[in-house]
């Protein structure tokens, strides 16, 4: 009997622990986002659609880190795709071959490319309704929880970013 008086007084004080901790300091709402982290701006979005549908199409763009603290890219989100991912196209003994990359630092004063045959974002699963001369938006996850949004232009498959009109 005197285990079930102490497992009984045990529930009592964590439900007092719990109420408790309820009614302590306040939460952000649910809604509130995360901010990009302080100095960092993304221009030129850009993302080409695949020749083939069903292949990944392509993400483009500049980050820029006007801050005093390095940043590091870990995760990415386009809408519109299944999943995406940060990869990297480089050459090795003439042969080329694309990488998955865990993460892209920005340095601070420092400004990074994600351009054609070097840094990109793999969009996979693209959605139908992304056409050319359509908008779809690009979400960056840094370390830390900060994200940063940004809009980039659809092209046509072989359609190069400098067609497009800068933000």
């Amino acid at each position: 009997m005197r285990s079930g008086r102490w497992i009984a007084g045990f529930g009592a004080m964590a439900m007092g622990l719990a109420v408790t901790a309820c009614g302590g300091e306040a939460q952000p709402p649910a809604d509130a986002a995360p901010e990009a982290p302080l100095g960092i701006t993304v221009a030129d979005g850009w993302l080409s659609l695949p020749a083939v549908a069903g292949n990944p199409g392509a993400v483009y763009f500049s980050i820029t880190n006007g801050g005093t603290e390095p940043a590091t890219i870990r995760a990415v989100n386009v809408a519109g795709a299944t999943s995406a991912g940060l990869h990297e196209t480089a050459t090795w003994n003439r042969q080329t071959d694309m990488q998955e990359l865990v993460q892209v630092p920005v340095a601070a004063g420092e400004q990074v490319m994600f351009e054609p045959g070097g840094k990109h974002v793999m969009a996979f699963e693209l959605d139908e309704t992304l056409s050319p001369g359509g908008e779809t938006e690009v979400t960056l996850t840094f370390t830390g929880g900060d994200k940063i949004s940004f809009p980039a232009e659809i092209h046509a498959p072989g359609e190069d970013g400098s067609a497009h009109s800068a933000h």
